[in-house]
């Protein structure tokens, strides 16, 4: 009977790298609070998503960047999972959303178009608008303290 010598360095390596970027698995991790499907035009709208804030990761890690203009800057602590995805089944030539919460929130938005974050859209609440392509979208929503949750609703609308 042979024996061949496994390379088992090559997977403690890789179980390691993949243990230290707690975003290397955000864009196949399951939505927290949940997925809608959605098409135009919104058979409710606005569509009300809710949950809760927060998490341990800086939005700016999440995003891959500090900034994206002109939607804005890419602040706060997140969950590595996103909060919520959204698959859009047709394009939308305008769509908000708005997250609506008693302290002030952010939000990281990831697309077939790329990547939008948002801080003050209105008041301390971050919103984004915009023409948005067919596509599954996920979304992140944060907390300016790291681990802090707060309540929220995420409001998606056709409505100007």
């Amino acid at each position: 009977m042979s024996k061949t010598a496994f390379p088992t360095g090559i997977i403690v390596v890789l179980c390691v790298t993949a243990g230290f970027n707690p975003v290397a698995h955000a864009q196949t991790a399951a939505p927290i609070f949940g997925d809608a499907t959605i098409q135009h035009p919104l058979s409710s709208d606005p569509l009300i998503l809710r949950g809760m804030s927060g998490g341990a990761i800086p939005g700016s890690k999440i995003a891959g960047k500090a900034e994206t203009p002109p939607t804005g800057p890419c602040k706060g602590f997140m969950d590595e999972a996103p909060d919520h995805t959204v698959k859009l089944t047709s394009k939308f030539d305008y769509l908000k959303l708005v997250v609506q919460s008693p302290a002030d929130t952010t939000m990281i938005v990831k697309g077939p178009g790329g990547t939008w974050c948002n801080d003050d859209f209105d008041g301390k609440n971050p919103g984004i608008v915009g023409e948005w392509l067919p596509g599954t979208y996920q979304i992140w929503i944060g907390s300016y303290k790291e681990n802090e949750s707060l309540p929220y609703t995420l409001k998606i609308t056709e409505g100007k």
